[in-house]
């Protein structure tokens, strides 16, 4: 949007910006806006979900928002890495990605509990996934991030300091509609001491590294 950015460029007439980031509420709706109102541009939010590994594969989960027409012109090259399932209008996307990772951050948190438990108690921790593949607790998170956390493999899949950035914007996105979320707050409180205590560069799975091991 500056000078020298895309809309000085030129008309923006039949273009389509897609942003796969993970971006605030706020600043997507403005840069939607401010494309559409400055050079005819539309605007795609179509953040993303699922690591280095499948986007690899292909097989990335992409939450878009955006109007219908754009989303029918840009649905074909997405699928080509993921699958794309279309939220509704400009950000959505975002707003759903906010889901994801409420979901991903605070379970992060949990696995870390559980594996602690497990160990206090005794159990050999690397049985836990498979054990629990077919109840209820099964889930790829369970099935990835354990034993990573058992093997204490921290190499960056998702930097703690990126983390606690989505989770700061979570927080704002439920202040903003006033939801409490203590769960969440919580994960938020545990990735500030994280980053506080110089982790910020390893994984977010070091969480796990905040809870003593017994």
């Amino acid at each position: 949007l500056g000078p020298n950015g895309i809309v000085a460029a030129g008309r923006g007439d039949g273009k389509i910006l897609v942003d796969h980031s993970t971006t605030d509420l706020e600043t997507t709706q403005r840069i939607a806006s401010a494309l559409g109102a400055r050079c005819g541009m539309m605007f795609v939010d179509a953040p993303v979900s699922g690591g280095p590994g499948a986007a690899r594969a292909g097989t990335l989960a992409i939450m878009a928002g955006g109007a219908e027409a754009a989303i029918a012109r840009v649905a074909p090259l997405l699928r080509d890495f993921g699958k794309m399932t279309h939220m509704g209008p400009v950000g959505t996307g975002q707003a759903t990605k906010l889901v994801n990772q409420t979901l991903v951050l605070t379970n992060y948190c949990v696995l870390a509990e559980a594996l602690r438990l497990a160990q206090a108690h005794g159990v050999d921790a690397r049985k836990i996934p498979e054990a629990l593949a077919t109840g209820h607790a099964g889930s790829n998170l369970l099935a990835a991030v354990f034993p990573q956390m058992i093997a204490e493999d921290f190499a960056p899949r998702g930097f703690a300091r990126q983390v606690l950035k989505d989770l700061e914007m979570l927080q704002a996105a439920a202040r903003d509609r006033h939801l409490a979320m203590p769960m969440a707050s919580q994960a938020l409180t545990l990735y500030r001491l994280l980053v506080a205590a110089g982790k910020s560069e390893l994984d977010a799975t070091a969480v796990v590294t905040l809870y003593p091991k017994p």
